[in-house]
């Protein structure tokens, strides 16, 4: 059996505690006022504009000179015509009464010049004002976006472990029995890690962030695109699936879970034969529910742009994430003396998912970045366009650390059973993979009002102190071989 260690308890627990200082400052430091946000953008503006006064001072002193010139002209010019007699009186009137006519004329340009000048100022204070309004509701969601992100990527690093799982029940593989006592620990973190989901999910839904802008009636009255998938996008329905989703998968991991100790237990196979069939049923159940949980949770959030293959894109990010946990934890327990029965082959073939669904992953990004930037078509280049503009070291950085990395590193056999290489490359593609998710969230909720800083560090810092502390508590709730399962031996005896 094996035993939560005092010292790594000890850690999971700083890890909350700073986590939430972190998570709490950056709420603490979001403006919460537009005032906020006009000091802001003023001090990111200060010293843009000292030419302007210096050009209207030199106007202003032009003005007077040139009026002393012509009021200098006219009393010449009626002197001229006293001398002249009452011909060039008559002829002065007529001048004066044409002149009149000219500055009232002149007078009559100028108010319409102010006109257009006041409205001209009406609309660009206008123009702030909403800028302002939008970049205010893009610092408020800074804190809300990085907490989601920290909640999100975490709770599905343990839904790729529980269908890895899965996919090796129905497969009835001969080498993993020896690992389900690690996943199902794993899988353990899906029911707090989904309940926090679903707060956050209900939060977003009764207007407490602006994640998802198609929740805001004012914007979804005035956007026709959105109004158009409406039936789909609003928010008891959202719910309502986000609780199927969390629902089926918890049920899944409850129900194997039990059968598999059951098994250990009794030694009697039906129990076998359940999960076998349990998970050859939710892995269909799980196949279109991921694919759902993709469009809503994370490609919802940008409404107007839409990728057929986006399920698919995410379930590859969390699943080589789960896989790669999954050789973390059992490097950890190998290291402390446990899982004897563990050998350098369970290694080699887990490094060789971590490679091979890291090559996956970049097959779907390019496929998908290639062919719409290719097309060139506004509403899908744009969200690509964005990101490289205004995200371009993570964009660009997480591809070398998720395919680049991977690739140099694990595609050497011999490297697959070296375990400090394992763990660097496990470390660097948990990183990638985190700002995979930064970038598919973080665009549409804060805009180019993003950087990775305490909000961020402590979202990922508190919840995975929970996970460690949910997953090595489990671990610590049942013998570590599932010695029940009909093919654990072939499992321990496993060489490649």
């Amino acid at each position: 059996m094996y035993t939560f260690s005092s010292k790594l308890r000890t850690i999971s627990f700083v890890l909350m505690t700073l986590g939430l200082l972190g998570i709490g400052y950056g709420f603490f430091t979001a403006p919460k006022t537009t005032e906020d946000v006009e000091k802001i953008l003023a001090a990111d503006a200060h010293g843009e504009h000292h030419a302007a006064p210096a050009h209207a001072e030199a106007k202003h002193e032009a003005a007077p000179a040139h009026a002393e010139e012509a009021h200098a002209e006219k009393a010449e010019a009626k002197h001229e015509a006293t001398a002249e007699g009452l011909d060039s009186v008559a002829k002065e009137v007529d001048a004066t009464h044409a002149v009149a006519t000219h500055e009232e004329a002149k007078h009559e340009t100028k108010a319409e010049k102010h006109e257009a000048v006041a409205h001209e100022e009406v609309a660009s204070h206008d123009e702030h004002a909403a800028h302002v309004e939008h970049v205010f509701h893009q610092l408020q969601n800074k804190p809300w976006a990085a907490l989601y992100v920290g909640a999100l990527f975490i709770f599905l690093i343990s839904l790729g472990v529980l269908a890895f799982y899965a996919i090796q029940w129905a497969a009835q593989a001969g080498w993993s029995p020896a690992l389900f006592r690690v996943m199902e620990a794993i899988t353990a973190y899906i029911v707090p890690g989904g309940i926090v989901i679903f707060v956050l999910l209900v939060l977003s839904g009764f207007h407490f962030n602006h994640l998802f802008i198609w929740m805001d009636p004012a914007v979804v009255a005035e956007d026709h695109l959105i109004q158009g998938k409406s039936g789909y996008l609003n928010v008891p329905f959202f719910l309502i699936r986000a609780a199927i989703f969390l629902g089926g998968w918890m049920f899944y991991r409850h129900y194997t879970r039990k059968n598999s100790l059951a098994l250990d237990e009794t030694k009697d196979l039906s129990f076998y034969k359940k999960n076998f069939k349990a998970s050859a049923a939710f892995l269909a159940f799980f196949l279109v529910s991921e694919s759902m949980m993709s469009w809503d949770w994370i490609m919802s959030v940008d409404p107007h742009w839409f990728s057929t293959l986006f399920g698919w894109y995410v379930f590859a990010s969390f699943f080589v994430s789960g896989i790669t946990v999954i050789a973390l934890i059992t490097l950890y327990l190998k290291s402390l003396g446990y899982l004897e029965f563990i050998n350098n082959s369970h290694f080699h073939d887990l490094a060789k998912f971590m490679f091979g669904i890291s090559v996956f992953w970049t097959y779907l990004w390019f496929s998908q970045f290639m062919l719409m930037w290719y097309s060139n078509i506004p509403e899908e280049v744009t969200y690509f366009k964005f990101r490289i503009e205004n995200y371009n070291l993570p964009f660009f950085g997480m591809v070398a650390m998720n395919f680049i990395f991977p690739l140099l590193i694990l595609i050497n056999t011999d490297f697959k059973r070296v375990p400090w290489i394992i763990t660097m490359a496990g470390i660097v593609i948990l990183c990638g993979h985190y700002l995979d998710f930064h970038n598919m969230i973080f665009p549409a909720t804060v805009g180019d009002q993003w950087f990775i800083g305490a909000a961020e560090i402590g979202s990922v810092a508190f919840f995975a102190g929970l996970f460690i502390y949910v997953v090595f508590t489990a671990l610590s709730k049942a013998p570590m071989l599932a010695k029940g399962n009909p093919y654990i031996e072939e499992s321990k005896h496993f060489h490649y």
